[in-house]
């Protein structure tokens, strides 16, 4: 057991974990800050590993989120390869899988997400994936280069990903998922159209409205995806992609509430005025309109089930909650309301969400010919909630000024001819530097 003065204790070592330890030493803490990891390597970035550590355009030793001396330099104690197993909330200390003990003053939740489990019969045979870890895109590279069937279950993000990398080195996977939309939790009826109609036109077999029910195999490895129709899909290698959950077990043991989430307010803060949470494992109060009528679904995340909190898993939320979470321990609070904001590359298409478009009611589309890019603007009662922008950055980066201040944009403005996003933010902002004082 150590004894060890109490500080700051961060359990997660992903994007919002490193980032909430750099920001508290930017704002000026300088007592004891210690993040731990249960990865047996340095802190390193998830995003690239469906697609450019996949493709094997990003080598390891990029991937890093901070370099080793970082951590040293910041006097940060970087624990990896070690769990957190307990949580005792009136002793302020949390326990290790080694059993030894840390206490801290305030502690910092930031335990992320995993892969949503596939229930089927046959889920453990070999040549079965999900792809979360770095261990886990290495195994999936290494397969790519024997497999000859790939099946992706679930055409969310992750799926459409590495469909495109299965592409990139030959392969014509199939991808299947149960329901009618591709990325159907994430975007607008539109942007999905194009994006299946692009993986097909690339080779993507893909099956919407399909449910596999068995995964078949031959001396313990998978040989095929059985359907409810009836149809085996041949498959030397099946990647599962269907979600994640988010990791609140520590919290609920603790006696902390969870919903869809840890629950936290407008401030990161649990119940508990020495805990809090951040990340993908965080649910909060949505920021952007309320939520209640909208459907269940949201970009990389979902609202409660009564709209009021959302949780998000994007790398932009994780790391603006964390500098939010920072400066309120070191003296500034306010309250988180970023706008959230994501992206996914598939191939030759890139595609960036600014803001959340879930319940959405009408859309417009900048930009006649697709094979140049696009953007649909996601409109909600009248108002603009969010923008898809496909190979426009130069659209995304306005739809993001312009929602973060919250400058109208209308239906009839969209349909004015020659209207754009950039024009538009310009004559806004002109105005307002135009406007007396």
């Amino acid at each position: 057991m150590t004894t060890r003065e109490p500080g700051i204790v961060i359990v997660g070592a992903g994007q919002a974990g490193v980032q909430a330890a750099e920001s508290l030493r930017d704002a000026g803490f300088t007592g004891p800050l210690t993040i731990i990891g249960d990865e047996p390597e340095l802190p390193y970035q998830r995003p690239p590993l469906s697609k450019e550590y996949l493709a094997g355009k990003l080598p390891y030793g990029e991937l890093a989120l901070r370099a080793d001396r970082f951590y040293a330099d910041r006097d940060i104690d970087l624990i990896v390869g070690r769990r957190v197993v307990g949580l005792d909330r009136a002793r302020r200390r949390v326990t290790l899988d080694d059993d030894s003990e840390l206490p801290y003053s305030h502690l910092v939740l930031a335990t992320g997400t995993r892969p949503r489990s596939l229930p089927l019969p046959g889920c453990g045979l070999a040549g079965v994936i999900s792809l979360r870890t770095r261990a886990e895109a290495d195994e999936l590279r290494r397969r790519l280069g024997e497999a000859r069937n790939v099946v992706v279950i679930g055409a969310g993000f992750i799926g459409l990903e590495f469909a495109a990398a299965c592409r990139a080195v030959g392969l014509s996977p199939v991808v299947l998922d149960i329901a009618e939309q591709v990325m159907g939790r994430a975007v607008s009826a539109p942007t999905a159209a194009h994006f299946a109609q692009r993986h097909q036109e690339l080779g993507t077999r893909l099956l919407m409205g399909t449910a596999p029910v068995e995964l078949i195999g031959l001396d313990r490895r998978v040989t095929g995806v059985r359907t409810a129709d009836g149809v085996t899909i041949p498959a030397d290698l099946v990647v599962t992609g269907i979600g994640v959950l988010p990791n609140v077990e520590l919290a609920t043991l603790a006696g902390l509430e969870s919903e869809n989430g840890i629950v936290v307010d407008d401030r990161l803060a649990t119940a508990d005025p020495h805990i809090s949470a951040i990340g993908d494992c965080a649910a909060f109060p949505a920021p952007h309109g309320d939520l209640r009528n909208a459907p269940q679904g949201a970009p990389h995340g979902a609202p409660d089930a009564g709209g009021r909190r959302i949780r998000l898993e994007s790398v932009q939320n994780a790391a603006d909650q964390a500098r939010c979470l920072a400066a309120r321990l070191t003296g500034a609070p306010r309250p988180y309301d970023a706008l959230p904001w994501f992206w996914s590359y598939q191939g030759d298409l890139r595609l960036q969400i600014a803001g959340l478009s879930t319940g959405h009611d009408r859309t417009a589309v900048l930009g006649d010919d697709k094979g140049k890019g696009f953007s649909v603007l996601c409109f909600r009662d009248s108002a603009l909630i969010a923008v898809e922008s496909v190979n426009r950055p130069a659209d995304h980066m306005a739809a993001r000024r312009l929602l973060a201040a919250d400058i109208e944009v209308t239906f009839d403005d969209v349909a004015e001819p020659g209207f754009s996003l950039r024009g538009h933010l310009a004559r806004a902002t002109d105005s307002e530097r135009r406007t007396p004082a």
